[in-house]
């Protein structure tokens, strides 16, 4: 193992801030399979850019926009009159990660 491999302990470390409950099992599979990665992007630093332009996108990509116009839409009570639960004019979602 590299010096500067992923250990088990971080792999549980990380999973543990990320509130994932991760079996033995999965601990072992991700700690090999990060371990590649991390590897793999090591194994970059050696390869020689010199002479490549650096670039976002492999393909030349460009944005089409569109004139932003006000267009007749659904009516928002009609819409609402739909959902399960509704607040303050709003859909009324359950709270994220149970938080109130």
């Amino acid at each position: 193992m590299a010096e500067d491999a992923l250990s088990r302990d971080e792999v549980a470390h990380v999973a543990k801030l990320a509130l994932l409950d991760l079996s033995d099992e999965e601990i072992d599979l991700f700690t090999v399979q990060l371990g590649d990665v991390i590897a793999t992007a090591h194994a970059m630093n050696d390869l020689d850019l010199d002479g490549v332009v650096p670039t976002h996108h492999p393909l030349g990509l460009t944005n089409v926009y569109r004139a932003d116009e006000v267009r007749p839409s659904i009516d928002r009570d009609e819409v609402l009159s739909q959902a399960p639960d509704v607040e303050d004019d709003r859909f009324k979602v359950p709270p994220a990660l149970g938080e109130d």
